[in-house]
């Protein structure tokens, strides 16, 4: 994505420069913030293609800030947390967080994870292309505008959820498995992003089934993974 605009939102001032540099060398458009409070400043009067979002800040953390977003924008976000801290991943994820990186890391590494979740990101599709929709009960998703419907009210999906849905969507009824939901997603494997995906489908299932703990559309195949069953 060309020109994408970045908001850095970091405490250390270190950090934001050094990855405002490194971005901007990159091709992008950096915008930074210090805290919750200043990021919800340039929030509220910019539109920003992906959000890096450090959770140990002081005062209001990431987790709260990341949470309070997706309740009105789905833009992607990053999150930045220190090593180890599994606690911090999941409740980041379940928050609504695209991804994590944890500190320190590579300003490659960083690149990559920016990179991969912008490629989620649907592009507009020409309007003369005809929509492919998959029922699912009171839902329906058109595969080629990546949106969802429940009636007539549009579901809101972060980028990861939609390309989670357009990875089901190709493969209507076919188990699959979360290493290979892993590698479709762009990320780098192991056992914390397979957990990574559960935490997504979770979130995915409470927008989409009537009952998220009996998911009837969105199911757990035992030894095989997750599948799609449109009606």
């Amino acid at each position: 994505m060309d020109d994408a605009h970045i908001l850095i939102v970091d405490d250390d001032e270190r950090i934001r420069g050094l990855l405002q540099k490194f971005l901007a060398r990159n091709g992008f458009l950096v915008s930074s913030a210090r805290d919750a409070a200043h990021a919800r400043r340039l929030l509220a009067g910019l539109e920003f293609d992906l959000i890096v979002l450090d959770v140990m800040m002081p005062g209001e953390d990431g987790v709260s800030l990341c949470r309070d977003l997706r309740t009105r924008i789905v833009t992607p976000i990053l999150l930045l947390t220190a090593k180890g801290e599994t606690g911090d991943r999941i409740a980041g994820l379940e928050a609504g967080a695209d991804d994590y990186l944890g500190k320190p890391f590579e300003p490659k590494e960083l690149l990559l994870r920016i990179n991969a979740i912008l490629r989620r990101v649907p592009a507009a599709e020409p309007a003369v292309v005809l929509p492919k929709v998959l029922q699912l009960g009171p839902c329906r998703y058109d595969i080629e505008r990546g949106e969802m419907w429940r009636g007539e009210d549009l579901v809101r999906l972060t980028a990861t959820e939609n390309q989670l849905m357009r990875i089901f969507s190709g493969r209507p009824g076919e188990p699959l498995s979360r290493t290979t939901l892993v590698e479709e997603l762009g990320r780098s494997g192991g056992q914390a992003q397979e957990r990574a995906v559960d935490v997504q489908i979770t979130r995915l299932r409470r927008k989409l089934e009537n009952d998220p703990k009996q998911p009837r559309y969105l199911q757990t195949v035992r030894g095989a993974g997750y599948m799609l069953a449109p009606d």
